[in-house]
């Protein structure tokens, strides 16, 4: 008499080596019992758990700005995102969202709303300082940027066309790089990610893994797919607490008008100087410290204290706080001559300058 067949789960079972758990199929007609499906967190991957994380952690430091700007043809609205850099209400933000601003109104991730007022802006680095009056905010916390690499993780974290609290993710692209703000002047040491940015996101933290911030969304290529920018966080650093002490950033000025020019190869050789272009000098401001220095439309300046100077913007590198009052050497070629001026940088104050 032959052996009757053993059941499908009994010579599956024989085949893996798999012992069966009570309660599964082994030849009778005992109902299997199914096992406890994992939960969401077993399922999350390290990328998934670290991304999950920072924005569960930081979501509430970050907040909704909506502002009123008066315009010839009437009111018009406006906004971005912001963070808490502190818990008494100081909030970092993008100076384009806030600029002008006649009213401002910052909504918080537990949807309470407080207006706010301006500390301080700064058009040249696209940085501003607002406060509400908000109890127990919770404050983000600034990275070292000189530690951040390219490939590691941004994570970003804004109001994008007034969505609060989205959260989109990708690498630091590259380092390094310079864009200019509203006002013309070069913003160095920008970060460029791959985490997507849309209008609104402006003025929001971009995170490493660990939470902290490295930069501050700024900027979007509109036609390009995935280039986007932001202020290194230690910038930022730096640009909130001038304008939380005095309201703005002092940077110094010598009231010229330039542009880049090439100088001839035989002038480089005869002068033995260290750049193939200077700044061509088209214009100077009446009672300005290029004027009272001596220099002259036409002029190309070529050296600052001594150090090479080929572009606008290596100028405008060099005109820092530091500058203000000092008593400094310019070097301008002046038709076949290489003459030196001494030129003291005053303050800059906008469309202003004092001494």
């Amino acid at each position: 008499m032959k052996a009757p067949l053993a059941s499908l789960a009994t010579v599956i079972n024989r085949l893996t080596g798999v012992r069966p758990a009570a309660g599964t199929l082994t030849g009778t007609n005992q109902p299997a019992a199914l096992p406890e499906p994992p939960s969401d967190g077993a399922l999350l991957d390290a990328y998934s758990h670290t991304v999950a994380s920072v924005a569960e952690r930081v979501s509430p430091s970050v907040v909704n700005i909506r502002v009123q700007v008066q315009r010839k043809d009437g009111t018009g609205e406006g906004g971005g995102s912001g963070f808490a850099i502190t818990p008494d209400g100081f909030i970092v933000t993008n100076s384009h969202v806030v600029h002008d601003a006649k009213t401002m109104t910052v909504a918080l991730a537990d949807g309470h709303s407080y207006p706010a007022w301006l500390i301080g802006d700064d058009p040249e680095s696209d940085l501003a300082v607002i406060r509400i009056d908000a109890p127990g905010l919770v404050p983000v916390r600034l990275a070292d940027s000189r530690s951040v690499r390219v490939g590691q993780i941004a994570i970003a974290i804004g109001s994008p066309y007034g969505f609060q609290q989205t959260v989109t993710a990708g690498v630091v692209s590259a380092l390094g790089r310079s864009i200019r703000a509203q006002s013309g002047r070069l913003v160095d040491n920008i970060i460029q990610t791959d985490a997507a940015l849309n209008p609104g996101n402006s003025g929001g933290p971009l995170m490493n893994s660990r939470g902290e911030v490295i930069g501050v969304n700024t900027a979007v290529i509109l036609p390009a797919q995935g280039i986007c920018f932001a202020i290194a966080s230690n910038t930022a650093e730096f640009v909130a607490a001038w304008l939380i002490k005095d309201g703005r950033i002092r940077r110094s000025w010598i009231g010229v008008a330039g542009q880049n020019v090439p100088i001839h190869t035989r002038v480089v050789r005869f002068h033995r100087l260290a750049a193939t272009e200077g700044v061509l000098i088209v214009g100077i401001e009446p009672h300005s410290p290029a004027a009272n220095a001596g220099l002259r439309e036409g002029d190309i300046l070529v050296a600052f204290k001594g150090e090479p100077v080929a572009s606008i913007d290596q100028l405008q590198r060099k005109l820092v706080a530091a500058e203000i009052g000092v008593k400094s050497l310019v070097t301008v070629l002046r038709q076949t001559e290489k003459l030196d001026r001494v030129i003291t940088p005053a303050e800059w104050l906008g469309n202003l300058a004092r001494n």
